[in-house]
């Protein structure tokens, strides 16, 4: 029997990239699984997808401290409780600094950051009575800043600090705070990117063909949520980033603009 049988998984964003690969996975583990976002029609389809199975869906914005807490408020009223806490919402964006309205770094720390702490705050007395589980999908980003996402960047590290503040408060608890940093993976993040004026990018300057898939990612997510990880980072190439910015964090600079520019004008 699957260690997720009849247990309560509540995902936000879950109708797109790695929280539906979430989702997916997470019904067919035998889990009761509620998801909100922001599109009601791709949470409708979705739950269509899984008609037979226990899927709450609800039509929320992670940034409206309201919606989170009408959200938590009809998980425990269709479930009763709350055993496992996936913050997978998030957006991104793209604009270097100079360019960049102030008005879009608050719309990402919104979305990013207290999208999470909404959410996380409402659930957590049912996780900590159940000895559950918190999970921050976060980002390579969070452990090093990547320009063109100054915004993104920032609003992952603090998801990070946050979390990390949260799980020693709770270390006596038996409560598990994990955060999550999947690398470039195939999703839709990169097409909702923000531009500098706070709209959607609309296409990703990156090639998704040799990235992690979002299933892939979500299948590793589960895996460490089980094993009760403190921290999952995903790809080599994530991996090089996080330990070369701890062991060489002055080459890493270098790296990193390598990967981003060319002559001179961000091209990733």
């Amino acid at each position: 029997m699957s260690a997720f049988q009849n247990k309560v998984v509540v995902i936000t964003g879950g109708s797109d990239g790695i929280g539906k690969a979430l989702v997916d996975q997470f019904l067919s583990l035998g889990a009761k699984v509620a998801t909100c976002g922001r599109n009601y029609d791709k949470l409708y389809q979705l739950q269509t997808q899984h008609s037979s199975r226990p899927l709450l869906i609800y039509t929320a914005d992670v940034s409206n401290e309201l919606d989170c807490k009408n959200f938590i408020d009809q998980v425990i009223k269709t479930y009763g409780t709350v055993d496992v806490l996936i913050n997978n919402a998030g957006v991104s964006m793209r604009a270097l600094v100079k360019d960049l309205a102030i008005d879009t770094l608050r719309k990402v720390f919104d979305i990013n950051f207290w999208g999470t702490v909404y959410c996380t705050k409402f659930a957590l007395p049912y996780i900590i009575k159940n000895q559950g589980t918190v999970v921050g999908v976060t980002s390579i980003a969070g452990y090093r800043g990547l320009p063109g996402r100054s915004g993104y960047s920032a609003s992952k590290h603090a998801v990070n600090g946050w979390l990390e503040a949260l799980r020693t408060e709770l270390l006596d608890t038996g409560v598990n705070v994990m955060w999550v940093a999947p690398g470039f993976t195939t999703s839709n993040i990169r097409n909702a990117a923000l531009n500098a004026k706070g709209e959607s990018q609309g296409e990703s300057p990156m090639d998704e063909k040799a990235m992690m898939t979002a299933e892939a990612c979500a299948t590793h997510i589960i895996t460490a949520i089980e094993k009760r990880k403190r921290t999952l980072v995903l790809t080599a190439q994530g991996l090089q980033t996080v330990w070369l910015n701890k062991l060489l964090p002055s080459f890493a600079d270098k790296l990193v603009h390598k990967f981003f520019f060319k002559n001179g004008e961000l091209v990733k």
